[in-house]
């Protein structure tokens, strides 16, 4: 009696074995690039071959010059830019940008993405980004209408094309007024440039970071510009909350990039985009 059960029993566990070893061989974990000088040339084609589009305003031109500086230290990096809007040139691998809404209106930028993704892009490309510039949100923007606006859209346009991967920006920041100005201004009550206006676009990167992490790509630029090279942040505190604001290495006027970050910004945004699925 024994000796019949015996038999099957070591049958059925070599069988799982075997089932469970193939099943790993067959499993294939996702790579996860953490730097341009480790993506392999068949990484950079995949991406080339990839239809993006980014609607932003100035930085967004310093962020993609920031790509060209890249492209020209890494030759393999072979992208399309084309800055365009029209559906007829998602055809092929492209990274396609423009110019969407008007600045210090939030709402028209997140209206004029909407009618670019719904007038045929939303069919063609394989993700696509909104970028907010820095003066869209300050200390008198209504922070959770916009982000209501924004998450509304988001939502509609996955609905409508689902097979679009949606990539969200939080807000970039500025930097931080500091010096016998900024003192002057504190005892006498004024507002410090670089104070409020970054506290309001900290509480909407935690509102969009809440909302969006886990669920589609974030680029956290806003991280990237409170960084310095050693890994430490940029940062003030008000009321004990720890507040973010621009690394003043990276700029050239207090909220465009300058080339140093600029090229920080890109080659963040390329790590994100060659490990997309």
């Amino acid at each position: 009696m024994t000796t019949k059960l015996k038999i099957p029993t070591i049958f059925l566990i070599s069988a799982l074995t075997l089932i469970i070893a193939c099943g790993g061989e067959m499993e294939q974990k996702k790579i996860t690039y953490s730097s341009l000088k480790d993506i392999p040339d068949a990484a950079w084609e995949k991406l080339s071959q990839k239809k993006i589009y980014f609607g932003h305003q100035s930085v967004g031109y310093n962020i993609i010059d920031g790509v060209k500086d890249l492209m020209k230290e890494y030759p393999k990096i072979k992208l399309n830019i084309v800055e365009t809007n029209d559906s007829k040139d998602f055809n092929s691998g492209v990274l396609a940008h423009s110019r969407v809404g008007k600045n210090v209106d939030p709402k028209s930028k997140i209206d004029g993405f909407a009618k670019y993704i719904n007038e045929g892009i939303g069919n063609k490309a394989d993700a696509a980004a909104l970028k907010f510039c820095y003066v869209d949100m300050s200390s008198k923007t209504d922070i959770s209408t916009v982000f209501d606006e924004y998450k509304t859209e988001v939502e509609k346009l996955r609905q409508n094309f689902p097979d679009l991967a949606i990539i969200h920006f939080t807000e970039p920041l500025t930097r931080r007024q500091t010096g016998w100005k900024a003192s002057i201004k504190k005892i006498i009550g004024r507002e410090i440039g670089g104070y409020e206006d970054n506290m309001k676009r900290t509480i909407y990167n935690e509102l969009l970071e809440n909302d969006f992490d886990g669920k589609d790509p974030i680029f956290d630029i806003a991280k990237i510009e409170s960084t310095y090279p050693d890994g430490k942040r940029c940062t003030f505190e008000s009321d004990g909350k720890t507040y973010y604001s621009l690394v003043p290495e990276y700029t050239s006027d207090g909220g465009h990039l300058n080339k140093v970050g600029r090229k920080k910004v890109a080659e963040q945004l390329l790590l994100l985009l060659a490990n997309l699925d």
